[in-house]
């Protein structure tokens, strides 16, 4: 009895000493820490909202524990920036197995409303955030920024640090690209001493995880993540360049199986970002901004777009079965645009809608294949159910293409203007300017406005981002640019701007 009463408490001193062992190991090291800020520790990587409902919003953060292990987290949101009397609290653990992020969605919160957030975890405390919930069946004033492709390697987050100055937002609206999987020194400035982590294309989730924590670590990007709540989508980078269901133009067979891939990325980006989780993964939703925004936000990468063509000559480049959207998520689109009770339906779309002739220019093509003219069938489709159903105040947001754009859009017969479309600039990633002389960049600016009359605007050169003002009564648009993205600067000016009455697609500058 003694022998094995003896030897169960020896192994269960075993036990405890591996056990202690294991939370003894330190955190493996992805060179990320060399960018910590100690005044932080352990929430290097901040805080960030977004996903706002009227009476809910995800709040973000990433624990950076010293050994592996689970980690217990308290949380609270407030009225009151020094957060003295919170509405709502609570404590969760977090582990390896979500990269130590940590996501709460605060719930029974009032409509409309100004709210700060902190969180506390291995004896210290977060900055505290900034967010806002939506409006609920009311007609007040919604304003957004809208941005995209925020290359890392690119340049500086000029454009990032004007937004956390601004305090007259709903929210910041992310339309894809918000990491690049290139190596270092594959994409970008080469000259800047910004290069990306981990030293190779990534591929695997914990190349994924390192390459969002080192752009979460960049302090203007920080700020605008901790001032406002973001509305984000993925476009192609998130996962390799012009990707799509199955496939994509920089996966190649030594990569590995490509669905492994996606589904990594697709992890870390549901990990590192602030939006609400699903058990689908799908990342297409509608976010209400009380009656005067419905926010569309469609995924025209993973869900549902087939392979691209090569050229437009190709046998099935009018095929019925290449679609962007895929048959689901086109269903979801129609029948949000004909329920929405807003006035202006915004869609956080990611690519071009708009037709657009860039014959002339050099490309090899006279369209971009990879924007919804390269699916044509599909977006006429979508064209003729938004003029079939007369529906009004459709206002189509496009990425991707690193410049600004704005577009009546044509009806298949080019007759009428069925919505407006405007495309905001990049945030760093490279434009025609950083490979072209600026002379024939206006050239081309001329060019495009010429050839493609439904094209009232276009600006090909400069970077910051785009901020939509809606009323009941209409809807203005207005670019900001920065002046450098080699060196930091406080410095931006007011590009463009135009006026979209209700019930009238037309631009008026």
């Amino acid at each position: 009895m003694y022998t094995r009463l003896f030897y169960l408490l020896s192994c269960l001193t075993l036990l405890a000493s591996c056990a202690e062992q294991k939370t003894m190991v330190s955190m493996p090291k992805d060179g990320t820490a060399v960018f910590y800020d100690q005044n932080k520790k352990p929430f290097y990587h901040n805080v960030a909202s977004g996903d706002p409902l009227a009476n809910s919003v995800i709040i973000w953060t990433r624990v950076t524990p010293e050994n592996v292990g689970e980690v217990a987290v308290k949380w609270a949101i407030s009225t009151n920036a020094d957060l003295s009397e919170p509405v709502q609290s609570g404590a969760i653990t977090t582990d390896d197995s979500k990269d130590y992020t940590v996501k709460i969605d605060a719930q029974g919160l009032n409509p409309n409303t100004t709210y700060y957030y902190q969180f506390e975890a291995l004896n210290g405390k977060s900055p505290i955030g900034r967010t806002k919930t939506a409006a609920k069946e009311t007609q007040v004033p919604v304003k957004l920024a809208v941005i995209s492709c925020t290359n890392y390697e690119a340049g500086y987050y000029n454009a990032l640090a004007k937004l956390a100055e601004r305090d007259d937002l709903n929210a910041v609206v992310h339309l894809g690209d918000y990491i690049y999987e290139y190596g270092p020194g594959t994409y970008g400035d080469t000259t800047l001493d910004r290069k990306h982590l981990p030293a190779k294309e990534i591929i695997s989730l914990a190349d994924y995880r390192t390459r969002y924590a080192q752009y979460r670590l960049d302090k203007d990007f920080q700020k605008a993540h901790q001032m406002h709540p973001f509305i984000t989508i993925w476009d192609d980078h998130e996962v390799a360049n012009n990707v799509y269901k199955s496939g994509a133009q920089n996966h190649q067979p030594e990569d590995g199986d490509f669905m492994t891939r996606k589904e990594a990325a697709k992890q870390a980006y549901f990990e590192w970002l602030p939006v609400r989780d699903n058990a689908t993964k799908d990342i297409y939703r509608t976010v209400n901004f009380g009656n005067t925004v419905d926010l569309i936000m469609l995924d025209e990468r993973l869900t549902g777009r087939t392979a691209p063509v090569d050229s437009v000559g190709q046998a099935d480049f009018n095929d019925t079965n290449r679609t962007m959207l895929g048959a689901e998520q086109l269903a979801w689109f129609k029948n949000q645009l004909t329920t929405s009770d807003a006035t202006w339906k915004i869609i956080g779309n990611q690519v071009i809608f708009s037709p657009c002739d860039i014959s002339g220019l050099g490309f090899g093509s006279p369209v971009n294949l990879d924007a919804w003219d390269g699916y044509p069938y599909e977006r006429n489709q979508i064209g003729k159910f938004i003029g079939d159903n007369k529906i009004e105040n459709v206002i189509i947001t496009a990425g991707d293409t690193h410049s600004s754009w704005a577009f009546e859009v044509p009806s298949e017969d080019g007759k009428d203007a069925i919505a407006i479309e405007f495309g905001t600039p990049s945030i760093t990633s490279s434009n025609s300017d950083e490979r072209t002389p600026v002379d024939k960049v206006v050239l081309a600016e001329k060019l495009l406005t010429t050839i493609n009359p439904h094209l009232k605007y276009t600006d090909l050169k400069n970077h910051g981002y785009l901020i939509l003002s809606m009323t009941p009564e209409e809807a203005v648009a207005e670019w900001y640019y920065v002046d450098k993205l080699n060196a930091p600067s406080d410095k931006e000016m007011l590009g463009k701007k135009y006026v979209v009455k209700s019930g009238v697609n037309q631009l008026v500058e």
